[in-house]
């Protein structure tokens, strides 16, 4: 079953999928916000990062990249406490670093942009080399979830045209 079969109806997934998964995100602070969802679904279902989505934006000032960057070990504390994320040092330290690394690059926005298009395996390299805790596994879903890669949504499914449609658009906005 395809994640556009899986996802129709579904109180959880359905949204997501009719109204962001595939979809152009053109917002460096949105871009971050699901690069670290990614990496915090690594080894768990996305149903289960979907349910704290509220929580990590909370914990994580909004995913507001600046705001991240400059949090400290205090904060590294305060997010291994917290019940309503993924407590996992490596993947809390992979966000913080990950933000300075976005700030390092001007705009994440424009960085995807210029390096559109690549294979998944030139992805995966580029995406290695420039941060941290993104393997293929979680490269691969981030780009995918973002129309970077094809094959979000089956050929037949309503919301194909309109996430090709905005991706196109989003490129030929840059």
């Amino acid at each position: 079953m395809s994640y556009c079969d899986y996802a129709k109806g579904h109180p959880i997934h359905g949204a997501y999928h009719d109204k962001e998964y595939g979809f152009p995100i053109s917002d460096d602070n949105q871009l971050f916000e699901r690069l670290v969802l990614e990496i915090n679904q690594a080894g768990l279902s996305w149903e289960t990062i979907l349910k704290k989505r509220e929580a990590f934006r909370e914990a994580y000032a909004g995913f507001d990249i600046r705001r991240v960057a400059r949090f400290t070990a205090r904060d590294r504390q305060r997010l291994m406490k917290n019940a309503g994320i993924i407590r996992n040092r490596m993947k809390i330290d992979a966000a913080i670093e990950n933000a300075k690394r976005i700030i390092a690059l001007g705009s994440f926005v424009d960085w995807l942009a210029a390096h559109h298009p690549q294979s998944k395996e030139e992805w995966v390299r580029l995406f290695r080399k420039t941060f941290v805790f993104t393997g293929g596994e979680i490269t691969g879903s981030f780009l995918l979830s973002i129309g970077y890669l094809p094959g979000a949504h089956d050929e037949d499914c309503p919301v194909t045209p309109a996430a090709r449609r905005l991706f196109r658009r989003r490129l030929a906005g840059r």
